[in-house]
């Protein structure tokens, strides 16, 4: 079946490609008529938009450019998914890529990305470009004037629309959660120190224990890299000192840390709480079911695809940044002690 292109439906009207671009794509300022036309002529001889030469036509591809660091995060898949709900409603496609937590991935996506593939950009660091603090692939998205919306994992060094969690606050709520129910020997599990939200996280539980007047032991966090044996590791922090609480801060890790706890059989609340990050799915049908941090994945999305698609689009003032700052909620389940 052959498919008519634009500028033969062009010849047939006897008027500009302009014109037949305008009219397919229902602009007022073709005459009602003439649209219809066009429009029932292009369908009757089966024509298909071709996006690339529409994109050189318009100077937009009407594409999004989504990277971020993990997609089997539950955190990540939600904020995906809320991207790609406003860029539908929008009429924007998108572009999803992982850098697997690698620098160098990320480096490489965004320059296949900056050469005219994107309107747009929405990205997560990589925490490995957070632990080299090395931006340059970032500036040079700026540079070539790419709308750019950083979420989540963020750097201050680049000037661009942010979209965070106040993940401080995160970490405060779970730790006094954990105060408020009797426990005082709080401990940390971390597959994401080197990320800015660990960080800020960890910030969040010394503010709690402060204001109880609980010295801070970080002998208490247990930082874990891709090839530590986690159940070695618990072992040791289980040896340490009686401990009343872990707070996990991630699902996965959260979930894993629930397994090793009930293999030596540890009670779940009752002899060691457990809270964790990201409110999914996991957390919801494990036993028990988890206490957990919500950080509002799939609204953290809408709102970063929000803020591109404005910056795209020419709204708002042109040089003035916004950062939007998402509020998380404590998801309390039966992880943890009931408050008495």
């Amino acid at each position: 079946m052959k498919k008519i292109k634009l500028k033969e439906i062009a010849e047939h009207f006897d008027v500009s490609v302009s014109t037949v671009s305008k009219a397919i794509n229902n602009k007022s300022e073709i005459s009602r008529e003439l649209r219809q036309k066009i429009q029932k002529f292009a369908k009757e001889n089966h024509y298909v938009p071709n996006r690339v030469a529409l994109s050189l036509l318009n100077r937009q591809t009407k594409t999004i450019g989504v990277v971020v660091p993990n997609i089997l995060n539950y955190f990540f898949a939600q904020v995906f998914y809320g991207i790609e709900k406003v860029a539908d409603q929008q009429g924007y496609s998108i572009i999803s890529c992982i850098s697997d937590e690698s620098h160098r991935k990320e480096v490489r996506t965004l320059q296949l990305l900056n050469a005219g593939t994107v309107d747009g950009l929405i990205v997560s660091l990589s925490k490995e470009t957070q632990r080299k603090d090395e931006l340059a692939h970032f500036q040079e998205v700026i540079d070539h004037q790419i709308p750019l919306v950083m979420f989540d994992r963020v750097s201050d060094k680049i000037e661009c629309d942010k979209v965070i969690v106040d993940d401080l606050e995160g970490g405060y709520k779970a730790t006094k959660h954990f105060l408020d129910t009797g426990c005082k020997v709080i401990a940390i599990v971390s597959s994401i120190d080197d990320s800015s939200v660990g960080k800020l996280r960890v910030e969040g539980y010394k503010k709690a224990l402060m204001e109880r007047d609980i010295p801070f032991d970080d002998k208490l966090i247990l930082d874990l890299d891709e090839k530590d044996d986690l159940e070695v590791l618990m072992s040791l922090l289980l040896g340490y000192k009686k401990i009343d609480a872990i707070m996990a801060l991630d699902e996965l890790t959260a979930v894993e840390v629930l397994r090793i706890l009930k293999l030596r059989n540890y009670t779940v609340p009752d002899d060691i709480s457990l809270i964790g990050f990201t409110n999914g799915r996991l957390s919801q049908y494990v036993t028990p079911n988890l206490t957990t941090i919500s950080q509002h994945g799939k609204y953290i999305g809408e709102t970063a695809a929000r803020l591109l698609i404005d910056r795209i689009e020419g709204k708002g003032e042109v040089n003035a940044h916004d950062t939007k700052v998402i509020k998380t909620s404590l998801i309390v389940r039966n992880s943890t002690k009931k408050i008495e």
